[in-house]
């Protein structure tokens, strides 16, 4: 028997949560959208879900104004709400249908995957991601080479990168897809544009010890 495997290929899992507050815990997540894409960009599958509030939890009074901005987006987010326990188990067994690694994708990665990182351990007690969570925006600086990463904003990014008629409008699937758009087609201009494009040794054998 070969001490040899072949790793999975990565999954990029373009995710975006809706929220009442800044804080996993203190408050919570309300609406859960994930997009799947292949190493190719091909969209491979989503998941959407809304959640029930944690009883324990209060909203944000900040983010109650905030949202008043956005009434249809807030209603969307709110209807056929799920317990937490059900919403996450059903995410988890999303996830592990995926053919390959997952890699939580996000803009800003630092607002969306400590939430989701927190539900999933508190609710299913299981961490499929691990620690791998890539921000979109880290790297659109380092693609355009800004020095600045407050600066690196979606309107500073080259047209080409979009995709017409994906839009950012706080329903979380639909901002999964938006960003989930933008990175694939971040990353297959970096990989074109490299000398041997995709690094076939990243998915080769590796010793299984």
């Amino acid at each position: 028997m070969s001490r040899f495997r072949k790793p999975p290929n990565d999954v990029f899992v373009s995710t975006d949560i809706e929220a009442d507050g800044p804080a996993p815990g203190l408050n919570s997540m309300l609406s859960l959208g994930s997009a799947a894409y292949a190493l190719d960009g091909e969209l491979l599958d989503t998941f959407s879900i809304n959640l029930e509030t944690l009883p324990e939890a209060s909203a944000h009074p900040k983010t109650v104004e905030w949202w008043k901005q956005f009434p249809e987006a807030w209603e969307l987010a709110r209807r056929d709400a799920r317990p937490p326990t059900e919403a996450m188990a059903a995410y988890l067994e999303w996830l592990k249908g995926l053919d390959g690694r997952p890699v939580f994708v996000a803009w800003p990665v630092g607002f969306d995957f400590p939430f989701v990182n927190y539900y999933l351990m508190r609710f299913t007690g299981e961490a499929p991601f691990g620690f791998t969570a890539l921000d979109i925006k880290t790297y659109a600086m380092a693609l355009t080479s800004r020095s600045s990463y407050h600066r690196t904003t979606k309107d500073r990014l080259p047209d080409r990168w979009f995709e017409p008629g994906l839009k950012h409008n706080h329903v979380a699937l639909d901002d999964a897809l938006e960003q989930g758009s933008l990175f694939m087609a971040m990353f297959r201009e970096a990989m074109d544009t490299a000398s041997d494009g995709v690094n076939l040794a990243d998915y080769t054998e590796f010793p299984d010890w």
